[in-house]
C-alpha cells in the first residue's frame, strides 16, 4: 500500500514538470511568430499549397487513377520538398527538380529503347546497369565541381535518383514512357504550385534579406566601435573583464559567423526575378565582397577587446594614445552606422565623408605619435607593446572601416542610390536596423 501510494506522488509531482514544459514550449513559438511573423505566413502558404495539390487525388472527377492515380503524390512530395521560406529558394529548387526530371526521364526512357532494341534477354539488363553506373558515377562526381555544387547540386541529386529508378524500374514494366511522363507531369503541377503560392502570397525576397543582413552586420560594428570610444577609451580606470562585459561593446560578434548566411542568400537570390531595386542581375557579388571586408573588420575588433581586456596596459600608455583612439572609434562607428541606414534606406548622406575623413585625421596624428617616439615614455619594453598593439588594431580598423564604406559606395553607384544633401537621423539603440535573425529561415534541407 505504502508503495502505491510512493508511485501515485511520483507521477503527480511530473505533472508540473510537463505543464511547466509546455508552457516554455508554447512562448518560444509565440516570440518565434512575434519576432518574425513571416516564419507563421510561410507556414500557411505551404499548408494551403498542399492542400491544394491533393485535390488531385481526392476527387476522381478531376483526374481518374487510371490517370495519375498515386502518382499524384509526387505533386504533394514536390510541393513539400521544394517549397521554400524565400522566392529564390523556391524556384531554384523547383527550376532543379523539373530540368532534372525532364533530362533524367529522356535518357532513362532512350537507354530503356536501346536495351530493348539488342532483343536479348541477357544483354539488356547489363545494358541497364552499366547505364546506371556510368550516368550515377559521373553525375555524382559533378556534385563535387564547386560552380555546379553551389546551384545545381540538388537537380544533379535529383537527376541520378529519377535516372535510376525509371531504368531499374523500367525493366520489368514496358510502359516506361508513360512512367516517366506521368512523373513529369505531377512534379511540374507541385513545383508551379509551389512557386505561385510563394510569389503571389507575402513574398519573401532573399535579395532584400540579403541587403538587410548586410546592412544590419556594418551597423553591429559601428555600435561597437561608437562604444569603445564612448565608453571604454574614456575610461582609463577600467582594469577587470566583468566591468567591461558591462558595456555594450560586442555587437560584432554576430557578425563574424555570417558567412554561410550570406553565401546561400547570394545563391537564392540569383535565381529571383526583377522585384523593387533588386534586378536580374543584380551586383549580388559585391554583398560578398563586403560582407568578408565587414567580418574582417569584426575579427580585428573582437583582437582589440581580447587586448583590453587582458593586456597590462598602463594608465601612463593609455593617456598618451586615449584622445586619437577615442576619436578614430566614434568617428569609425558614426561612418558605418550611417552607411548602414544609408543601404537600408538606399540613399547616400553627406556626413558619412566627414567621419571618414575625421577619422583618417585622427589616425595620421596616432601614427605620428608612434613615429616619433610618443610612447617611448614607457620606459620599459614588456609595457610599451601593450600599448603599441592597441594603436596598431585601431589603425586598422580605421583602415577597414574606409575599405567598407568604399564597397559600399560602389554598390550605391551600381544600384543608383539617392543622394541627399541634408544630415541624416542618428541610428540609436531605438531605431536600429532589425535583423530578425536574417539568414536563419533561409536553411534549406534536401529530402527526396
Amino acid at each position: 500500500m505504502a508503495m502505491k501510494n510512493q508511485e501515485n506522488v511520483g507521477i503527480l509531482k511530473k505533472f508540473p514538470e510537463a505543464s511547466n514544459k509546455m508552457c516554455s514550449f508554447g512562448s518560444n513559438v509565440k516570440k518565434i511568430a512575434k519576432e518574425d511573423p513571416r516564419k507563421l505566413v510561410h507556414s500557411i502558404k505551404v499548408g494551403l499549397a498542399i492542400a491544394l495539390v491533393s485535390l488531385f487525388y481526392y476527387f476522381e472527377p478531376l483526374f481518374d487513377y487510371e490517370g495519375f492515380g498515386v502518382s499524384s503524390m509526387w505533386a504533394v512530395l514536390t510541393v513539400v520538398v521544394v517549397f521554400e521560406f524565400s522566392v529564390g529558394a523556391t524556384l531554384g529548387k523547383g527550376v532543379n527538380r523539373g530540368f532534372a526530371t525532364f533530362l533524367a526521364g529522356s535518357l532513362g526512357v532512350a537507354v530503356h529503347r536501346l536495351a530493348t532494341f539488342t532483343g536479348s534477354d541477357k544483354l539488356q539488363p547489363i545494358i541497364l546497369g552499366l547505364s546506371v553506373f556510368s550516368v550515377a558515377t559521373i553525375a555524382t562526381f559533378l556534385r563535387f565541381v564547386p560552380k555546379l555544387k553551389a546551384r545545381y547540386d540538388y537537380g544533379i541529386l535529383i537527376f541520378i535518383l529519377t535516372f535510376s529508378m525509371i531504368s531499374v524500374s523500367g525493366y520489368r514494366d514496358p510502359v516506361v514512357l508513360d512512367k516517366a511522363v506521368t512523373r513529369l507531369t505531377t512534379i511540374l503541377i507541385g513545383g508551379a504550385a509551389a512557386i505561385m503560392f510563394n510569389v503571389v502570397i507575402y513574398p519573401v525576397w532573399a535579395g532584400e534579406d540579403l541587403h538587410n543582413l548586410i546592412a544590419t552586420s556594418i551597423e553591429e560594428l559601428g555600435i561597437s566601435l561608437e562604444g569603445y570610444g564612448t565608453q571604454y577609451f574614456k575610461k582609463i580606470d577600467i582594469k577587470s573583464e566583468e566591468e567591461l562585459e558591462r558595456i555594450s561593446l560586442e555587437e560584432y560578434k554576430c557578425v563574424i559567423c555570417s558567412k554561410a548566411s550570406e553565401e546561400n542568400l547570394v545563391n537564392f537570390a540569383k535565381w529571383e526575378p526583377h522585384h523593387g531595386k533588386f534586378r536580374y542581375r543584380h551586383p549580388w557579388g559585391q554583398y560578398l565582397k563586403i560582407g568578408d571586408l565587414v567580418r574582417e573588420c569584426a575579427i580585428k575588433i573582437n583582437a582589440l577587446n581580447s587586448d583590453l581586456t587582458s593586456c597590462n596596459m598602463t594608465q601612463e600608455g593609455r593617456k598618451i594614445i586615449q584622445e586619437q583612439c577615442t576619436k578614430m572609434s566614434i568617428e569609425c562607428g558614426s561612418a558605418l552606422k550611417e552607411i548602414a541606414m544609408s543601404m537600408k534606406t538606399m540613399t547616400l548622406y553627406p556626413t558619412i565623408d566627414s567621419h571618414i575623413l575625421k577619422a583618417k585625421a585622427s589616425s595620421e596624428k596616432l601614427r605620428s605619435i608612434i613615429r616619433n617616439g610618443g610612447l617611448i615614455e614607457e620606459k620599459e619594453l614588456q609595457k610599451l607593446l601593450p600599448s603599441t598593439r592597441i594603436a596598431s588594431l585601431m589603425l586598422d580598423i580605421v583602415s577597414n572601416s574606409v575599405e567598407i564604406v568604399d564597397s559600399v559606395n560602389q554598390l550605391a553607384t551600381l544600384m543608383k542610390f539617392k543622394i541627399l544633401s541634408s544630415k541624416p537621423k542618428r541610428l540609436g539603440s531605438k531605431s536600429r536596423i532589425p535583423s530578425g535573425n536574417i539568414g536563419e529561415a533561409h536553411l534549406v534541407v534536401n529530402v527526396e
